[in-house]
């Protein structure tokens, strides 16, 4: 019986490969970085962040817990009635996603603030074009955001622990980068999008709340976040599937569990590349010693392996972590694979034209940002 059923997984394969090109290209690229790369095949998991994928699996899992219990669209009712416009709901929406990713990493707050904004785009009726462009200008906001503190994204805890400076040092450097970026973000936003009206649409009665489901996903948020924070986001992640498995296994049937194993690929693909030869020696050949190269570099290396790597891979060839920080963070923008961020939003979205879109403001705003930092922060200004 099942020697029956196994010629359709193929086709299946296939078809989630076509719906899903993201998984396609990584895929590609593996198998073109496994010819070039002498690391053995044995040791590819270890070049994923596993920790990482854990508290990436735990965050998914409760976003769709309180995103299938219907309370953000009950939240994003409540808020489309104060929000009159189009271009209030943005700065709105663009401020929030800002400040949570301050506090609760730059993942974090797009779980929260992207499923909120569909749901207010359905309570809406919000043209998709305007839903792209918003879930893109979120996705710009929690890279300005994080940049504040040690704890806003992977890049930066990495540098705060390597400078040895306090957590409180480490924001008073970061804070002009955040309001340079935060400032040409939001003139941005205003000048992107309308002052048209928001107009409510009729809902299906279907749109139930299930207030049990809401108080599980948000009770589990804390302990998850605080166990994670520990360390422990094994044992964190493992609570709650089991939970969620129990007591609500719609949930995990709805989970987006294709954006893990993308992530799994990320993780490989750009640090096999990160540690080709000619990669490494690139980095060694250029002058680390003058920031204003470190700093070009560190943009560079962001759009073609990811900040993360790329702040992992310049610390080795420089003790220049303040101009290394102004770099990475920098690099977020341009490329969706500057920061992994990038690519949860656009997933989120689920619409193949918002990465045309995340690019035609993106890579915009790097080269304007880029340029306004650089003088900043060498004198030019």
């Amino acid at each position: 019986m099942h020697h029956a059923s196994s010629p359709t997984v193929w086709p299946r394969l296939a078809g989630a490969l076509r719906r899903d090109p993201t998984l396609t290209l990584l895929l590609v690229a593996l198998g073109l970085l496994a010819a070039v790369s002498d690391m053995p095949l044995a040791l590819y998991p270890t070049l994923v962040d596993w920790p990482t994928m854990a508290a990436l699996t735990g965050l998914l899992v409760l976003t769709k817990g309180v995103e299938v219990s219907g309370g953000l669209q009950r939240l994003g009712g409540w808020l489309t009635g104060r929000l009159a416009t189009e271009r209030r709901a943005a700065l709105c929406l663009v401020l929030a996603a800002a400040a949570l990713s301050t506090l609760l990493t730059n993942d974090v707050a797009l779980f929260v603030v992207v499923p909120l904004t569909l749901g207010i785009a359905r309570l809406t009726g919000l043209a998709q074009a305007t839903l792209l462009r918003l879930v893109v200008f979120e996705a710009l906001a929690v890279n300005a955001g994080s940049a504040l503190t040690p704890m806003g994204n992977p890049q930066n805890l990495f540098l705060w622990q390597l400078s040895h400076t306090s957590f409180a040092g480490f924001i008073r450097h970061m804070a002009p980068l955040v309001a340079v970026l935060m400032v040409l973000l939001l003139l941005l936003t205003a000048a992107s999008f309308k002052g048209r009206a928001l107009r409510g649409v009729p809902q299906p009665s279907e749109l139930a709340m299930d207030p049990p489901l809401l108080w599980l996903s948000l009770a589990l948020y804390v302990p998850f976040l605080v166990l994670t924070d520990l360390r422990q986001a094994g044992w964190a992640v493992a609570a709650v599937v089991l939970a969620m498995a129990v007591l609500r296994p719609r949930v995990l049937v709805q989970t987006d569990w294709a954006l893990l194993l993308v992530f799994v690929l990320m993780f490989v693909d750009l640090r096999l590349l990160a540690g080709l030869a000619p990669v490494r020696g690139l980095m060694a050949s250029h002058d680390l010693v003058q920031p204003q190269t470190l700093f070009l570099l560190g943009i560079a290396a962001s759009q073609l392996i990811s900040n993360v790597p790329a702040v992992i891979a310049l610390a080795e060839y420089t003790q220049d972590w303040p101009t290394l920080a102004y770099a990475v963070n920098v690099g977020g923008f341009g490329l969706v694979v500057g920061s992994l961020a990038n690519l949860i939003a656009l997933r989120m979205v689920a619409d193949r034209r918002a990465w045309w879109v995340f690019h035609l403001y993106s890579v915009p705003f790097l080269l304007v940002s880029g340029l306004v930092v650089y003088l900043l922060w060498f004198g030019r200004l």
